[in-house]
């Protein structure tokens, strides 16, 4: 086996969904004079590991539902195109998540039975995604699943687990890593809306058309933008996380492509832009709260 095949199995481009909003809470924290390494680095590591093992897991339940075919649009998923034993990659996920958990124990022993809840329903989330007899993604859930725990969720979390308590404008900080996570899985459900409607597999492309996904895609950039805007109305201070709202210019090629390309190679160009944009925006949306706290 490949080291290639196993970054081709961890999928690097979704990554910065598990990293921005950890990346956000930590910021928030240290601008608030609550930042503790120890709980960041444990935070982060949780949040890479759950995302691995979860990419893992829905490159093996995929295939075996039969929703990664030689037919789909999207890059080669390892389990399907025969890079690595379905076996081998099912146990890579369970070795991943039970990192996850390793990594939570300390946070757990900090912070108490909130994030002992958190993380147990992040695992969990993470695991039946794909798995089991109605597995979220499979259902048309996955979208608000990757809104929440991508969002508020890791965001809050991070934050609580640093300085042991949490507010209103870190939980609607979240919601703007949640939406731009919600925004790349939108554009992984329109890609493969042919080969998932073969499957059975229905996402909200499936259920309510290209349109739909075109349009799911488009707003949450646009309720990305106007989130610091939103935390700014609570906290009457860090005015210069308004910054992070000029990744809606950013966006402007990617919103086009979205609703132009219907071809497999261009919507992963926009899934990897749009991986970039939430990096992007959490970078300025931590340095605008950091470097403007009183």
């Amino acid at each position: 086996m490949k080291l290639s095949s196993w970054i081709l199995a961890i999928r690097p481009k979704t990554l910065p969904a598990a990293i921005a909003p950890v990346a956000i809470g930590t910021a928030m924290a240290f601008g608030d004079g609550l930042f503790h390494l120890p709980s960041a680095l444990m935070a982060l590591s949780a949040a890479l590991c759950i995302q691995i093992g979860t990419n893992l897991a829905n490159d093996y339940f995929d295939f075996k539902k039969g929703a990664d075919t030689a037919d789909r649009k999207g890059p080669t998923r390892v389990t399907q195109a025969g890079l690595i034993k379905p076996q081998v990659v099912l146990a890579a996920a369970i070795i991943f998540f039970a990192l996850a958990a390793l990594s939570s124990i300390y946070l757990v022993h900090r912070a108490g039975v909130w994030i002992l809840l958190v993380a147990v329903t992040s695992i969990i989330s993470g695991i039946f995604y794909t798995a089991g007899p109605r597995p979220l993604g499979y259902l048309g859930l996955g979208d608000i699943f990757v809104l929440v725990f991508f969002g508020p969720v890791a965001v809050g979390g991070t934050y609580f687990t640093q300085g042991l308590e949490i507010n209103w404008a870190v939980i609607v900080a979240g919601l703007a890593p949640g939406f731009l996570s919600m925004a790349i899985l939108a554009v992984n459900n329109l890609r493969d809306i042919d080969t998932d409607r073969r499957a059975g597999k229905l996402t909200l492309a499936v259920r309510f058309g290209r349109s739909f996904a075109m349009s799911e895609y488009l707003f949450c950039i646009i309720a990305a933008t106007l989130i610091p805007f939103a935390v700014f109305l609570i906290t009457r201070d860090h005015q210069g996380i308004a910054i992070a709202s000029l990744i809606g210019f950013c966006a402007i090629p990617c919103v086009k492509a979205a609703f132009t390309h219907l071809d497999g190679a261009g919507l992963n160009r926009v899934l990897g832009d749009t991986g970039r944009l939430l990096l992007i925006y959490s970078v300025l949306f931590s340095l605008g709260w950091v470097l403007c706290s009183r």
